[in-house]
């Protein structure tokens, strides 16, 4: 694994503190409405599921509480007689569930008492043959005055905590008829309706209190459909069961904290489909034609309760006006809709068997670890498979969140989202964040390091292509460049010290610019000598097309510099209207690195291949070239993109320090550029090389002098131009007549100066 991958993990481990703090707040609590939320989601994304049982509502609606049919409420408990005998005893309803706590504590005083007892009597009565009729009992809002007179608060015994004795356990508010007696008749039939608080989610499978353990009324209701009696219920530590008269577990009910149902919630309020809906006022209506003496409202109310939705039914009646405010918002209604809905989806949740799941506490923390490091450490790698690495974190997250989706509309299975998610993005933003900044800082680095002899362009480059320039020295192939002013050292002979600054800083800024748009890396400056390198430390494929090109258009540059230091008159003497520079050339392999004291380096080039280079541009001279390079250039230049650059063969010289021959070539001009006068030059001197090889000194002669009045660059007509190749070649062929070469002459020349 490499260095910066190996930072990434590191950086990773640092950030482990983050999904530490995810999992205390996930253990406190702090992120039970974000995990609500994700939740209902996910019961909005499920859809609805069919009822395991049918579940039919009455509704206490605003028609039923309307003046001109049963009106407001309290009502006398003769309608709920009248309607549950209907609906057990004809319609063939298996259990009827009354959500409302039927207590006299809310008659008012201008009530005609005689007929609140008279109904009060009919409903003890049918209530006495303990009929499948559970009444609601509640802990909620529930206060009383004790025989001393003092007010106490009915609660919710919570077994999840310190319960205190149960003889101190007060029971919930219970139904109470006065029936005219000398004590109220208290049905024993009744059922928990508490829920939590906000909307309902969890609701208690029982509740332990100084008078009995009281069961939650979907429980009791349950137990009747079923057929149980009352010591078929059975408290576990983390279930309720109920249990047949042969010992079959009908039911084994999990408990969250000991005690809570998770409610699995089927669909929402209004689905006509799942929550077959009808009002207390019809349902009484047709109860009382079943008594009537008109054949025809007999008939009517048979048909109405032979209905298929109550046979075998679980019947709940319950309050639905919005005015008598028993409403609460559910997984799938954002808005309150009535609370009988609860007791319904508890039935349902219990029918079905499909209880909501949730892993443990120690494997949520392993989940949120897991999915932190594994999406943190993709998010920071780096490399060339970064952007793939960053991709598949972003596909980790989606996927995960794919599967709590799944994992809950196939299995019921609640895994944890907010906890797990929240962590992976938080860490990970902000471990991409510190590597942000410790990019910003690396940046900041390579252009203080490579700024000062990069273009910007190729700074740039190298920061975004994420590959950091290696450090100390490594072997790569380059062309390695080297250019100087001819006769420099006469110019500080005729420039005062300010001159000789303005003139270099001119010219160098020339040559350093075309380097720098060419891709090149400027090395250093040596006086008036400008060393460079073309392929490093960022690849370039076409580093000897683009150092050739540079080569002739330094020289174009210098030519328009020329004709402005003319045209300034006596700003500078005429030797700066004769400058000129030579150019030379070399590709191959070479060392290239920071090389100096650990507190002070320079990234330069070395090695033989560099050397060569500086003999391609010192040995210029003895040729009369001004740009000269090797075969090496040439042919790598002409591979990748040269043919636009036209080349002179030279010869092959030997240079001082090296014994193997080697091909030189001088840059002649782009091909598009040059005149017929130049390409007949060219034609002539090659003639002129192929006799000089041949021995044949006089045809060379004078193919020489024929050349030599040919030349691009003519002494006496050219600035500061001197000799061409034709005049010297002249020379060489009156040497080798006069002193003939050794018989094994391959026509090497060797070069005796740098």
């Amino acid at each position: 694994m490499n260095l910066p991958r190996l930072k990434a993990l590191g950086l990773v481990v640092a950030l482990i503190p983050v999904p530490v703090l995810w999992c205390v707040i996930y253990a406190v609590g702090g992120l039970e409405r974000a995990q609500d939320w994700s939740l209902d989601m996910r019961f909005k994304a499920r859809g609805e599921l069919a009822a395991p049982a049918k579940i039919v509502y009455v509704d206490i609606d605003s028609i039923s509480l309307d003046p001109k049919e049963i009106g407001g409420m309290p009502w006398n408990r003769h309608f709920y007689a009248e309607v549950s005998r209907a609906l057990i005893e004809e319609a063939g309803a298996k259990a009827v569930g009354i959500d409302l706590v039927l207590s006299d504590a809310g008659i008012p005083e201008v009530a005609d008492m005689e007929k609140v007892i008279l109904g009060n009597r009919e409903f003890a009565r049918y209530l006495w043959k303990n009929p499948p009729v559970v009444l609601a009992s509640s802990f909620a809002g529930s206060q009383f005055r004790d025989e001393n007179g003092n007010v106490l608060v009915r609660a919710l015994p919570l077994v999840a905590k310190q319960l205190p004795p149960v003889e101190e356990i007060e029971g919930p508010e219970v139904p109470r008829f006065l029936t005219g007696g000398q004590f109220p008749f208290a049905p024993g039939g009744t059922g928990l309706i508490d829920i939590e608080d906000g909307i309902p989610r969890r609701v208690p499978l029982y509740a332990p209190t100084n008078v009995r353990t009281y069961y939650h009324l979907a429980i009791e209701l349950l137990r009747r459909y079923w057929g149980l009696g009352p010591e078929a219920i059975q408290i576990n530590e983390h279930s309720l069961e109920m249990v047949d008269d042969v010992g079959n577990v009908v039911a084994s009910i999990p408990m969250a904290d000991g005690q809570f149902l998770e409610i699995n919630w089927f669909s929402e309020w209004n689905s006509p489909l799942h929550n077959p809906r009808i009002s207390f006022k019809d349902v009484y209506y047709y109860a009382q034609n079943l008594k009537s003496e008109t054949p025809e409202a007999v008939a009517s109310a048979q048909t109405f309760f032979a209905q298929e939705d109550f046979k075998d039914s679980i019947v709940l009646i319950g309050p639905v006006d919005p005015l008598l405010q028993d409403l609460a918002p559910t997984s799938f209604d954002e808005l309150p809709v009535p609370k009988v809905g609860v007791h319904g989806n508890v039935l349902k949740t219990i029918l079905s068997g499909l209880y909501l799941k949730r892993l443990p506490d120690f494997q949520v923390y392993a989940i949120i670890f897991a999915l932190t490091i594994l999406v943190a450490t993709m998010t920071v790698w780096g490399g060339a498979s970064a952007f793939m690495a960053r991709i598949l974190a972003g596909l980790s997250v989606v996927g995960y969140v794919w599967m709590a989706f799944h994992f809950f509309e196939t299995f019921h299975l609640v895994l944890p989202l907010i906890g797990p998610v929240g962590s992976a993005l938080s860490t990970s933003l902000l471990a991409a964040t510190w590597q942000v900044v410790q990019e910003q800082q690396a940046k900041g680095k390579i252009k203080g390091m490579f700024g000062t002899y990069l273009a910007p362009s190729v700074v740039d480059s190298m920061i975004d292509s994420g590959k950091d320039p290696e450090l100390g020295g490594h072997d790569a192939e380059i062309t390695a460049y080297f250019s100087d002013i001819q006769s420099f050292s006469s110019f500080s002979e005729v420039l005062t010290s300010s001159q000789l600054g303005d003139l270099l800083n001119e010219y160098l800024t020339v040559c350093t610019d075309i380097i720098q748009e060419q891709g090149g890396t400027l090395d250093k400056y040596i006086g008036d000598a400008v060393v460079a390198m073309f392929g490093a430390p960022i690849d370039l494929e076409n580093h000897a097309y683009k150092a050739c090109l540079t080569t002739l258009l330094v020289q174009e540059r210098l030519d328009e510099l020329r004709v402005k230091w003319t045209q300034e008159g006596d700003k500078w003497p005429s030797l700066v209207h004769q400058m000129r520079t030579r150019v030379g050339l070399n590709t191959g392999s070479c060392m290239i690195g920071n090389m100096g004291s650990r507190t002070r380096f320079n990234y330069t080039m070395m090695g033989d291949n560099v050397n060569l280079a500086a003999r391609m541009e010192s040995g210029a001279k003895s040729w009369g070239a001004f740009n000269m390079v090797s075969e090496s250039t040439r042919s790598a230049c002409e591979k990748l993109g040269g043919e636009s650059i036209v080349f002179r063969p030279l010869g092959r010289i030997v240079v001082k320090g090296r014994s193997q021959p080697v091909p030189i070539h001088e840059v002649v001009g782009f091909r598009d550029k040059l005149t017929d006068q130049t390409f007949e030059c060219l034609d002539i001197f090659g003639k002129g090389m192929k006799h000089y090889y041949e021995r044949n000194w006089d045809a060379a002669a004078l193919a020489f002098e024929s050349s030599s009045k040919l030349e691009p660059l003519l002494p006496g007509d050219a600035p500061g131009v001197k000799n061409s190749p034709s005049m010297v070649y002249q020379q060489i062929i009156r040497n080798s007549a006069a002193n003939p070469p050794p018989p094994d002459w391959d026509g090497v020349y060797i070069m005796t100066e740098k």
